[in-house]
């Protein structure tokens, strides 16, 4: 008989594993509902028709296709099957396939219930997605996203908003020492302009997106190879040696751009972003502009976000930025609206080198009951009954073994309390009631057990 395993680029989580993500999730959960976003959820498979041509060719090629029920070649001439042309065949065999992202579905869905959304229309969405990528580190097929977008507004309080959702969320997960880095994709646009290459910032921006990475020199050399003007790797080099605080950033930003409408109106949205942004108490966020931030050039048309970890060798945690047309893709266009996501896997890995994560988190009974006996196992499950009455998590050892094994079992799951309950216990009334970490153990009753655990133990 053949050892299971798990299709390449899945994973298993355990409970103690499950404890930590809920704790991220339930987080990050709650910070979205403070600030007003309501829930949605898609379902696993879309159309097919739904996601192609939304991620562009390499990205169809990683979208999880689905086979159609019964005898999915019937519609499949023995000449394509010769040949395998792969673009004739698919929509013959698979109408279906697994959600690539949440964004797609998310405009797929605003479209499809757009007489009954109130707009702005705040939404979040905690959801698995799948991409046929080739797995590595930090790279998997299956993985969740943690998306959350308002939609029906071009107002830059959502953007500020968002600054501070990241903010809080961060800071409640325990992550302290990060930057939110802030760009727009006007200023991007502009910066193309202002050195006389105009529609090449996609290009530009690949290459200027390496400097921390390969350095200027790198940088000058990859523009080069691109074709991109000597003169105006000069203009471009200006752009990105820009410092100083956010204002005097911006300062050399009106200067560089002065002559480039695009540009202007980029400057203009970042100065009313850090306006609404100086109304709020930041908690650990260091926020700065990054005039070398370039992310979702085919998508965001505004503000784009990127959230880096200072003391962590990790990527970006979260980003995202504004979009003008999330649903022109399905026929409804003019609806703008601006989204960000955090990256779950990479919170988690951050969380876990800073040793973040309680040890109460894995804690998930919190008293065991322990017989000595049938007669004792079935007076302990009116003990049991209650205990469960009052909200706490409890169990009760489903076989009358050693009492050795019984307390290995609970001190294996990490319960910190445990009921022993024998002849005596029943005669008395008195139950005994053991701490295991510190071995000390009394005799109370029911009631003064269950206050005990009310006051002591963590999550009741």
């Amino acid at each position: 008989m053949s050892t299971p395993s798990l299709p390449q680029g899945t994973r298993d989580f355990g409970p103690e594993k499950m404890a930590r993500r809920s704790f991220i999730f339930d987080t990050i959960k709650g910070v979205f509902k403070k600030f007003g976003f309501q829930p949605l959820e898609t379902p696993t498979m879309e159309n097919l028709s739904v996601l192609t041509g939304k991620y562009g060719d390499e990205g169809d090629k990683l979208i999880f296709k689905v086979l159609n029920t019964g005898d999915y070649l019937k519609q499949v001439t023995p000449e394509e099957l010769i040949t395998g042309d792969a673009k004739k065949i698919l929509p013959k065999i698979s109408e279906k396939a697994l959600r690539y992202d949440l964004t797609v579905p998310f405009a797929r869905y605003v479209v499809m219930n757009k007489n009954e959304i109130t707009f702005p229309f705040k939404r979040y969405q905690i959801q698995p997605v799948w991409r046929a990528d080739k797995p590595q580190r930090g790279r998997y097929r299956e993985f969740y996203q943690c998306d959350a977008d308002v939609v029906g507004t071009d107002s830059l309080l959502c953007e500020a908003e968002i600054v501070l959702m990241i903010d809080e969320g961060l800071s409640k997960l325990g992550i302290t020492d990060f930057t939110i880095k802030i760009n727009n994709r006007k200023i991007l646009a502009g910066m193309a302009e202002a050195a006389g290459e105009l529609g090449q910032e996609g290009i530009i921006c690949v290459a200027i997106d390496k400097l921390d990475k390969i350095g200027q020199e790198a940088v000058n050399n990859e523009l080069l190879a691109k074709n991109i003007n000597p003169n105006a790797i000069g203009v471009l080099e200006a752009f990105m040696n820009i410092r100083g605080s956010n204002s005097e950033k911006l300062a050399q930003l009106e200067l560089l751009l002065q002559n480039s409408d695009n540009g202007i109106r980029g400057i203009a949205e970042l100065r009313e972003l850090f306006d609404y942004i100086s109304y709020f108490n930041i908690q650990n966020a260091v926020i700065e502009i990054d005039t070398t931030l370039a992310r979702g050039l085919s998508y965001y048309t505004g503000t784009i976000f990127e959230v880096k970890v200072n003391n962590v060798s990790m990527g970006s945690i979260s980003g995202g930025g504004r979009y003008d047309n999330l649903t022109g893709i399905f026929g409804l266009p003019n609806v703008t609206g601006v989204g960000f996501s955090f990256g779950v896997d990479r919170i988690y890995d951050v969380m876990e080198s800073l040793n973040l994560f309680s040890n109460t988190l894995e804690i998930s009974t919190q008293v065991m009951i322990a017989a000595f006996d049938k007669p004792a196992e079935r007076y302990a499950l009116g003990v049991l009954a209650k205990i469960r009455e009052k909200g706490i998590s409890s169990e009760l050892y489903p076989d009358q073994s050693k009492m050795k094994k019984q307390m290995s079992f609970a001190d294996s799951k990490g319960i910190p309390y445990v009921i022993l309950i024998g002849s005596d216990e029943i005669s008395t009334g008195l139950l005994t009631f053991k701490h295991l970490a510190t071995g000390v153990q009394e005799k109370l009753t029911i009631e003064q057990i269950i206050d005990k655990l009310l006051q002591n133990v963590p999550n009741t």
